[in-house]
């Protein structure tokens, strides 16, 4: 199931605020308003995530919008699945996750970067921070 996570939904909305800003009487541009009434209905129902099948059009859009213009791939050249490790020592990755990566989709994408940023300890945290840039 592809699901919409809260922390990207904030991301995309962000995105939207500094690309189109509220118009004349506070105005919200119509992109960021079909994202903020999808925020609004997760944040009212205490939900964290949203099964994305259930993303109005307008969100949907916009949030691809905003996923087109973030990193794909979390790799930093520094592969240690290659040389046998479950979970890659640089991006953070398991292995079946660098194989497949090119066939995910944005929510499986997405899910995977959740996972490794929340856990931090790929070399793309630490020491080599500064290479993911």
């Amino acid at each position: 199931m592809d699901v919409l996570h809260i922390t990207d939904l904030e991301a995309a909305i962000n995105h939207w605020r500094q690309r189109a800003p509220a118009g004349p009487g506070a105005a919200l541009a119509p992109e960021l308003a079909a994202l903020a009434e999808v925020y609004a209905r997760m944040v009212i129902e205490h939900r964290d995530e949203l099964d994305a099948a259930h993303l109005p059009a307008a969100a949907r859009r916009a949030w691809l919008v905003w996923y087109a213009g973030t990193p794909d791939a979390p790799c930093i050249a520094v592969c240690s699945t290659a040389q046998g490790d479950a979970v890659c020592k640089g991006c953070g990755r398991t292995e079946a996750e660098v194989r497949d990566w090119p066939a995910l989709g944005p929510w499986a994408k997405r899910a995977v970067w959740r996972r490794i940023t929340r856990e931090g300890t790929a070399l793309r945290f630490t020491r080599y921070a500064e290479r993911a840039r």
